[in-house]
């Protein structure tokens, strides 16, 4: 006997056998129950989630020897020649294939004749928003009047496509996307049923390469039980996939808390040399910065399971706002794989560019204490007259702040001795030094940084404290607002005062303001870099 794939073997027969289309089976399991039925049905949805496997147990509940029911017997002479495909009075029409007028015309002109065995001459059109302008025009004076032995079941992926004047006459269901868990429960059952040993994590890749379709999720299924000679391994299935595994992921996340460029290059060179997919990789990076950003702010969402423990320590290590970035340049990043030199190089230049604009890298750079000459920037000619650039002026020049009680030592430069680097290094430099006593050492950290106060970059800090002091200390670390600039703060307003003074630099240039007037254009404050 000849192989039926998963696909087909498995295809639900009845409304009870469907999967993560509640929705729908609970509506039209009601109307058929009420004999409350419609002259034209349309399905819309992705490829895979079950449009025409819907129309088929509908031409079943339509036209069982039983009766009109939601639950076809799936026996009678009618049934099985609809799960077959040979029921004379259901006809299945792809668009694609048959989209012009005289296909829709020679289909409609059969549709006044009686059905031959049936209650009802079920169509089913597969993809019809691929029908020409002229075959819906001439599909559209059957569905304003149409005969009663006739029920149209349309089906597209594309419903903007069709005109309104046809959706108007359609009770219109709109099928989802199958959760990866569903996906995940559905496959267990079928390799279950197949005697197919599996491991579970296994299923996880394939459901998410499915990308919510179980018609592809089966196909998938089918090729990893081929790819792995009849066991479901979870290595073997990343091989067929070129899926990254998550110790490659989390080895990501690790050298980018601790802006080790070095090991970020090694974990890529890994991945090349066993083939993996650089633009699933990206894809992957920004679901787990999504989901650290989730444990950030709103924590209670991500519930308690081992991904939350997993990931507690990046939520903490990760500022906030640099995160957000880093997602930005991930979903990004797969855009520019098409452009760059090859994947290798755009994959690795969006790593980079994670570590480039990583606001604690920047502020480790020893500040330059003279200005730097200024590039001259783009003149966009605008009908605005150029502004006058207003500087903000540094820190030192602002009003002073109070000072903090009893600190005689100088933090920032305290913090620049330091030998720290990730997550307690930036716990330093946000911190705010308040008193050093003879056996503890206390600090401020403000609201907005206290994600940043775990265990293990306190720890390291208070090693480094007591090594530079020369005498045990215990740290102790208060949320509180910081009376004075902190490290990180006084690096940044530096990086801001280099800014202005580039901005002026260049509005101060005698023939930026020569073309500035003759084009009456403004200048782009935002194209000034300072060198």
């Amino acid at each position: 006997m000849s192989y039926q794939v998963l696909a087909r073997k498995w295809r639900p027969k009845s409304f009870a056998t469907l999967i993560g289309q509640e929705h729908v089976v609970r509506a039209l399991t009601h109307a058929l129950d009420q004999q409350r039925l419609h002259h034209a049905y349309l399905f819309t949805g992705t490829r895979g989630v079950g449009k025409t496997t819907i129309a088929r147990i509908m031409a079943k509940a339509l036209n069982c020897e039983t009766g009109i029911t939601s639950t076809p017997c799936g026996t009678c002479s009618s049934c099985v020649e609809i799960d077959g495909g040979r029921f004379i009075d259901y006809i299945e029409l792809d668009a694609a294939s048959n989209r012009g007028v005289e296909d829709m015309t020679g289909l409609l002109d059969k549709a006044t004749y009686a059905p031959t065995r049936g209650r009802f001459k079920v169509y089913v059109i597969d993809e019809v928003h691929q029908l020409t302008g002229h075959a819906f025009n001439a599909m559209l004076k059957t569905l304003e009047e149409p005969p009663e032995h006739v029920k149209f079941i349309l089906a597209t992926t594309d419903p903007q496509k069709i005109p309104i004047t046809v959706l108007s006459r359609c009770l219109q269901f709109n099928l989802k996307q199958m959760p990866q868990q569903s996906i995940i429960d559905h496959l267990s059952r079928i390799l279950d049923a197949e005697s197919v040993k599996f491991e579970a994590p296994a299923l996880r890749h394939l459901a998410k390469a499915a990308a919510g379709s179980m018609r592809d999720a089966l196909s998938l299924l089918d090729q990893a039980i081929a790819h792995g000679a009849g066991v479901i391994e979870e290595e073997k299935v990343r091989d067929m996939l070129g899926t990254v595994g998550d110790d490659y992921l989390y080895a990501l996340l690790d050298a980018l808390v601790a802006r080790d460029v070095a090991a970020l290059i090694a974990v890529a060179d890994q991945m090349e040399t066993r083939s993996l997919n650089f633009d699933s990789a990206l894809q992957e990076l920004a679901v787990l910065f999504h989901r650290i950003a989730l444990l950030q702010f709103a924590p209670e969402a991500m519930g308690d399971s081992d991904e939350r423990e997993r990931l507690k320590s990046y939520a903490a290590a990760f500022d906030a706002e640099f995160l957000q970035l880093c997602y930005q340049i991930a979903i990004h990043g797969r855009d520019d794989l098409a452009l760059a030199p090859d994947e290798y190089a755009g994959f690795t230049m969006a790593l980079l560019r994670m570590v480039a604009f990583n606001p604690e890298t920047a502020s480790a750079r020893p500040a330059d204490p003279t200005p730097a000459p200024a590039r001259p920037a783009p003149v966009a000619a605008k009908p605005a007259p150029a502004q006058a650039a207003v500087a903000t002026p540094p820190a030192a020049q602002r009003q002073a702040a109070p000072a903090a009680p009893a600190v005689s030592d100088d933090w920032h430069g305290i913090v620049a001795a330091l030998s720290l680097s990730g997550m307690a290094r930036q716990l330093a430099q946000h911190c705010e030094l308040v008193e050093v006593g003879e056996a503890q050492i206390t600090l401020h950290l403000p609201p907005a940084h206290k994600h940043l106060l775990a265990r293990t970059p306190q720890d390291k800090l208070q090693t480094e404290l007591q090594a530079h002091y020369g005498r045990p200390l215990k740290l102790n670390i208060n949320i509180a607002a910081a009376a004075t600039e902190t490290p990180a703060e006084r690096a940044k307003n530096a990086r801001h005062a280099r800014q202005e003074q580039a901005i002026a630099a260049i509005e101060g240039d005698s023939f930026v303001r020569e073309v500035v007037e003759m084009f009456d254009a403004s200048i782009d404050e935002s194209t000034i870099k300072p060198i």
